[in-house]
């Protein structure tokens, strides 16, 4: 009876301790990005497949202002923006002439580009949050608490105070790697980066 005891009593202790240490590292992932109030940035993105071989490369730039106010412009050849407004999204594929509505609900604020102007209050209650530091370099790994999302881990990388870079892996192990650079945080943003007007002729899909 007491080694049950003892034994429910060190299952308990280390429950305790993981719950402390998940709340200590979504409370500091919180504070790096609440540093952010708007933020500017290019990024290069490269996603590689489950064996590391290249399937596409891009660049673009990023605004974005909290909360919920976003701008992410992929340039051409494979030219895509997404606009959120902080109540819907709008995804622009020139190429195709299309236009995808959506309402910005839980689902989307676990995508990664909007993570970065969410909602940071919420995190800890969309993902399990650890993180490590080396030096002034700090990585936090974020996995879904759900799986009905577009990947099964997140790495977001601050260098300092400033995000350097984010990974995702997807289920079948495709890796999404995105470096950020000339980030400028808290300058003023137009507000005209988070309204998006529909082209005359594209077709509307709302979801």
């Amino acid at each position: 009876m007491r080694l049950t005891r003892l034994f429910a009593l060190a299952i308990t202790t280390f429950l305790s301790v993981s719950a402390q240490a998940a709340s200590d590292a979504a409370d500091r992932l919180s504070q790096y990005l609440e540093k952010a109030q708007t933020m500017t940035a290019r990024f290069s993105q490269l996603t590689l497949d489950g064996s590391g071989t290249r399937l596409q490369e891009t660049a673009g730039n990023l605004s974005l202002k909290r909360p919920g106010l976003f701008r992410w412009h992929t340039d051409s050849p494979m030219e895509q923006l997404l606009v959120s407004d902080g109540q819907k999204v709008w995804l622009y594929d020139p190429d195709l002439e299309q236009v995808t509505i959506q309402k910005l609900d839980q689902r989307l604020t676990q995508t990664p580009a909007l993570l970065l102007s969410g909602d940071v209050s919420k995190i800890e209650d969309s993902f399990t949050i650890t993180y490590k530091q080396s030096g002034n370099v700090t990585d936090f790994v974020l996995k879904p608490k759900t799986s009905d999302t577009l990947f099964d881990s997140l790495r977001l990388s601050f260098r300092g105070n400033v995000i350097n870079d984010m990974q995702l892996i997807d289920s079948v192990g495709q890796r999404t790697n995105i470096l950020f650079f000339n980030v400028k945080m808290n300058e003023p943003v137009n507000a005209s980066e988070f309204v998006f007007e529909i082209p005359k002729g594209a077709d509307v899909i709302q979801e």
